[in-house]
């Protein structure tokens, strides 16, 4: 991406959204949460809402797939100030890299500390099944691999360093919190925890890329989130992510099952309750520790 690009989403710009919708909005958000693709049933569950349409935010990109609402939801949780993305912006909607990021930045400038991303995913992993959750707990970004990230360009001091470590991506105490939670909640027998492969799409993955993913490590493949955890480890923001196992990857020549775009809205559709009392669960319980870390710091 040529440096120009960047610059056109770069501080300045994110730092005046960030400004307007912090004197628009009704709480300072801690809590930042990314809804995918059937999936924006988690913004619902905030209280004492106030909403906003992309299109009335100042530089803000605007959804255009099917299940993405296009609507930034600002409430509470539990006593939690959260923002919430109800639709994610990706690269084949033909966005440039840095503008479908630009949300976390501004995430970053209105004061949030946690991001939560959620993906609708499927599964290359032979032993997942539709509706299964994985939470992630590294990834793969391909597209990457031929220079398509986030951070390319002139780099802003003032977001991050020029070059970020990624080998602890996802938070590691959020990962087992989730684990804990799911325990407790019963659902122990589809919480998964694996390696998300990030491609380009709009298309599906062919059986042969699903069968080189696989080998290559991936559990489970999408077309968004990691350009979005990218940037906000750059922030350095804690980062915790899950997908949901949307549809099985086709891996045999014989099968006669395609993926679609309405399975994956189903599926999120299905396993949506669960969802929201897993991420509402770990939202509680990210504020606890937060708190407990403060007062430690006192003493």
């Amino acid at each position: 991406m040529l440096p120009e690009a960047s610059c056109k989403y770069g501080y300045e710009e994110c730092k005046a959204t960030a400004d307007w919708l912090l004197d628009h909005a009704p709480v300072q958000p801690l809590v930042g949460i990314v809804c995918g693709s059937g999936l924006g049933g988690l913004a619902d569950m905030l209280k004492d809402q106030k909403v906003f349409s992309y299109s009335d935010i100042p530089n803000f990109p605007q959804s255009t797939v099917c299940g993405h609402a296009g609507r930034l939801v600002f409430g509470t949780l539990k006593g939690q100030p959260c923002v919430c993305m109800k639709g994610r912006f990706h690269l084949y909607e033909g966005y440039p890299i840095e503008k479908i990021t630009m949300p976390i930045r501004v995430f970053k400038l209105m004061g949030v500390e946690t991001v939560i991303l959620t993906n609708a995913a499927g599964g290359l992993n032979q032993d997942y099944k539709v509706g299964d959750i994985m939470i992630i707990k590294d990834h793969i970004n391909l597209p990457g691999f031929a220079g398509r990230n986030p951070l390319c360009g002139p780099n802003d001091e003032r977001f991050g360093t020029r070059f970020p470590c990624m080998s602890d991506a996802y938070d590691r105490k959020l990962r087992q919190l989730a684990l804990d939670v799911g325990q407790e909640l019963g659902y122990s027998h589809f919480l998964r925890e694996g390696v998300y492969c990030v491609l380009g799409g709009p298309s599906f993955e062919t059986i042969a890329e699903c069968r080189m993913l696989n080998r290559l490590g991936a559990d489970a493949v999408g077309m968004s989130t990691v350009h979005e955890v990218i940037v906000a480890r750059h922030c350095g923001m804690r980062v915790f992510a899950l997908s949901l196992i949307s549809n099985q990857a086709v891996m045999d020549y014989s099968s006669e099952d395609k993926a679609n775009h309405e399975e994956v809205l189903q599926t999120g559709e299905h396993r949506s309750q669960q969802l929201v009392k897993l991420v509402s669960t770990i939202v509680t319980s990210v504020d606890q520790h937060r708190r407990g870390e403060s007062t430690k710091s006192q003493h």
